[in-house]
């Protein structure tokens, strides 16, 4: 089966040269689109998934699903992980997991940076938490560990850990503050896997961790989140959230798999009822379905096996792309700490002013060399967001929109295209 839906994409190919036109890199020219990400496939993807929808026992989540989530546990350290449909859909789960296996109410404080995205916030409310904001520092564009610090009160239940574009935070500060304060660390490593501090995953003291294989994030399944921890109730209860409520935990029976099977299927669960109940059919919890599809897993487990590629891509990119940035007078980009090892979900530029931000943006985009904004700059700025605290106590995210962007540093960004960017940067200092 292999060699036929390998042999069905060299013919396809062959018929077209644009089918699967984001594995074709190599054809770039001048004057095309520098897309600042991408899915970062070959072949070896489309096989996986091509077979997974022709040979799977189970097109929703199953044994492929089953598989990614293992291997992904055991990569990025960690000894439970669920997959579910999106990045978004993983902080939901993740923060109603952690909600009820804490037993936290409604009222309960997390902390937050009030810059980011929109996904990081939105489910807290959505579960009854109040976010509680703090400030950034303009050097590096994280949050202000001071105002961490000073927020935690009584009510404090956690940290969200957010690093926008991957680039760590002090992590030894922030572990010892909320080791002192008896709080949580969660992790949203949507744009962070991979991220190292001092040789350790940023995750390393996380109670939970979250992160997404958007076609722009580092490991791409074409939409995809996963949620991980080393307290299997907390993926249990994601699971369970991501599963329409199911009471029951037991992966193999809900993926089809004989793996994971409690043998307690047919016990009897509900209190008041006497008769025997299936309990793949008790609902402990209102939920969702959240749930991803197997040929999302198959090419999941592909991506991994790439992992170390991407990153060192990332990386490779992101210094090629800032010496070429920095030489334009009144920019600069971001660096590392010196004890990390960011796994770069973009390059953050830094304008002196928002004139110089502007123009550079408009000159780079008309040239098709893609930008985007600093994500939400201060979410407490935007409309659905603005009834949470006033954006106004939030001086240096305020600036953000006006002064900061960031240019792709995706593995899909080749030589030829940095090259072009460097061309495009000499004709806009020219101008």
């Amino acid at each position: 089966m292999y060699q036929l839906i390998d042999n069905f994409i060299k013919d396809a190919k062959e018929m077209d040269d644009n089918v699967f036109p984001f594995m074709a890199n190599k054809d770039w020219k001048p004057g095309n689109n520098v897309y600042y990400s991408g899915p970062y496939w070959n072949d070896l993807e489309a096989q996986e998934l091509i077979y997974a929808v022709m040979k799977g026992k189970w097109l929703s989540s199953g044994e492929k699903v089953n598989k990614f989530e293992k291997e992904f546990s055991d990569h990025f350290e960690f000894d439970h992980s669920v997959m579910v449909n999106s990045g978004s859909s993983a902080n939901l789960v993740m923060i109603a997991a952690l909600k009820k296996y804490f037993g936290w109410e409604d009222g309960d404080e997390v902390i937050v940076c009030s810059c980011g995205f929109a996904t990081t916030i939105a489910p807290l409310v959505q579960n009854g938490l109040k976010p509680v904001f703090v400030d950034i520092n303009w050097n590096d564009l994280n949050w202000n560990m001071d105002q961490v610090e000073e927020k935690i009160t009584l009510k404090t239940r956690a940290v969200f850990s957010s690093p926008v574009l991957g680039n760590p935070y002090d992590m030894d500060r922030l572990v010892d503050l909320c080791k002192s304060k008896d709080i949580h660390i969660i992790a949203d490593n949507c744009d962070s896997l991979g991220s190292k501090y001092k040789g350790d995953y940023l995750t390393k003291h996380a109670v939970a961790a979250s992160c997404s294989f958007y076609p722009a994030h580092h490991i791409c399944t074409i939409e995809g989140g996963m949620v991980s921890s080393n307290i299997k109730g907390v993926v249990d209860l994601a699971r369970s959230f991501a599963w329409w409520g199911r009471g029951c935990y037991c992966v193999g029976q809900q993926n089809l798999l004989t793996n994971g099977v409690c043998g307690r299927r047919f016990d009897t669960w509900l209190d008041g009822y006497e008769d025997i109940v299936d309990h793949k059919y008790v609902f402990a919890q209102m939920g969702y379905n959240l749930k991803p599809l197997d040929m999302q897993g198959a090419v999941g487990s592909v991506q991994l096996l790439k992992f170390a590629e991407i990153h060192s891509l990332r990386r490779k990119n992101k210094e090629k792309i800032q010496k070429i940035i920095e030489t334009i007078p009144g920019c600069r980009v971001v660096n590392e700490r010196e004890d990390s090892e960011t796994s770069w979900f973009g390059v953050p530029i830094v304008c002196d002013d928002k004139k110089l931000k502007h123009s550079l943006v408009a000159h780079l985009e008309k040239n098709k060399v893609q930008t985007r904004n600093y994500f939400a700059g201060n979410i407490l700025l935007h409309p659905g967001y603005s009834n949470l605290d006033d954006a106004m106590k939030y001086p240096e995210a305020n600036k953000v929109l006006n002064k900061v962007f960031f240019l792709g540093c995706s593995p899909v960004i080749n030589d030829d295209m940095i090259d072009y960017i460097g061309q495009v940067v000499e004709d806009f200092k020219n101008a």
